[in-house]
């Protein structure tokens, strides 16, 4: 870039530390004040995620300020130090401590590590990229460690379907079609009954109230799946694990129901559950490639496309409460230029 266009300014929500309390707002920044990494992107979106809700609301996410918010982004290098990128390469990146300890997304450009960046698969554009972010990406990670650990469809009648908790959100709503585009019977846990066709039209074979889960069950109950992809944790997790049928498997991959986990040992020691684990934050780059990969490969575009909804950055304060209280459906993409 010139050094006429590297004297500008650009807008990019900062989180700073005001009256002791980290607090989210739009500044003019400029090029000196980025980190001093070798890949210059200029970004075109990114999205709202739960972490992002937390983050704009005073949610100590951040762990260094000030901190550039923003946990996803999708655009253009226009410039590179690094051999493995090269000017007008679309990347995205998703994790690596962006909002937490690195720079974020919720800016007109940044300047990142290239071990960060993943080529946008050419499948995707920069839009869809972001569609999928790391709510998508993660739900993609959750079905690749079930079928790694054994899990293979079945669609007959008497075939005992996968949960996906939090469905309409951001991962379940991609969990659920892309279990659907695989062959799995899909049942879909949410709260709110009015996302039944919403959920159904991406492959949801049924829905169940969130509610069947927040009851306390027995250690042991009567075993309803067979696997489940769960991002709620706390009495959710417990009650569902309760519920797997002996040899299955729990992908837990979020807490929008609370970090704790009051749940017996019985499912695992009697029935033989696995609880897998799921960062979306650190995977490794083999992973992460896997995973967009796979996801151009099966991720049905008309669903994508009915699961997003565009909006400018500048709404982004006035969207973020709404995805903590658990309002908003499938997948915001933000315009950083809107």
């Amino acid at each position: 870039m010139s050094g006429d266009s590297q004297s500008k300014t650009f807008r990019a929500v900062l989180i700073e530390e005001v009256d002791g309390k980290p607090k989210a707002a739009f500044k003019q920044i400029g090029f000196d004040a980025l980190p001093k990494h070798d890949v210059l992107v200029e970004i075109a979106y990114s999205t709202l995620n739960y972490k992002d809700g937390l983050a704009l609301t005073g949610g100590r996410i951040a762990r260094k300020l000030p901190m550039v918010a923003g946990i996803d982004l999708a655009g253009t290098v226009v410039e590179s130090t690094d051999p493995e990128w090269k000017v007008g390469d679309k990347v995205l990146v998703n994790g690596h401590g962006l909002s937490e300890t690195q720079w974020g997304g919720y800016s007109k450009y940044q300047r990142l590590k290239g071990e960060w960046l993943t080529a946008v698969p050419s499948a995707f554009t920069l839009s869809q990229a972001m569609a999928i972010g790391t709510a998508g990406y993660t739900a993609m990670l959750c079905v690749m460690a079930l079928e790694d650990a054994g899990l293979v469809p079945d669609a007959r009648p008497e075939a005992l379907p996968v949960l996906v908790t939090g469905a309409a959100g951001g991962v379940g709503s991609v969990a659920v079609a892309l279990l659907a585009k695989r062959g799995y019977r899909v049942q879909a846990c949410t709260g709110r009954a009015e996302t039944h066709d919403y959920l159904k039209d991406l492959g949801a074979e049924s829905c169940i109230d969130r509610a069947e889960l927040t009851q306390k069950t027995p250690p042991l109950a009567k075993e309803r799946w067979i696997a489940a992809i769960d991002s709620v944790g706390s009495s959710t997790l417990a009650n569902l694990l309760s519920q797997i049928k002996y040899g299955g498997w729990v992908a837990a991959c979020g807490l929008a129901g609370g970090a704790d986990l009051p749940a017996s040992v019985l499912p695992f020691i009697l029935r033989n559950v696995s609880l897998l684990g799921i960062d979306s934050v650190m995977a490794e780059a083999h992973r992460r490639r896997r995973a967009w990969w796979q996801l151009a490969k099966e991720l049905p575009i008309d669903k994508l496309d009915a699961m997003t909804e565009l909006r400018p950055l500048s709404d982004v304060f006035a969207l973020a409460p709404q995805i903590l209280a658990g309002k908003q459906r499938g997948r915001l993409v933000l315009d950083v230029n809107a």
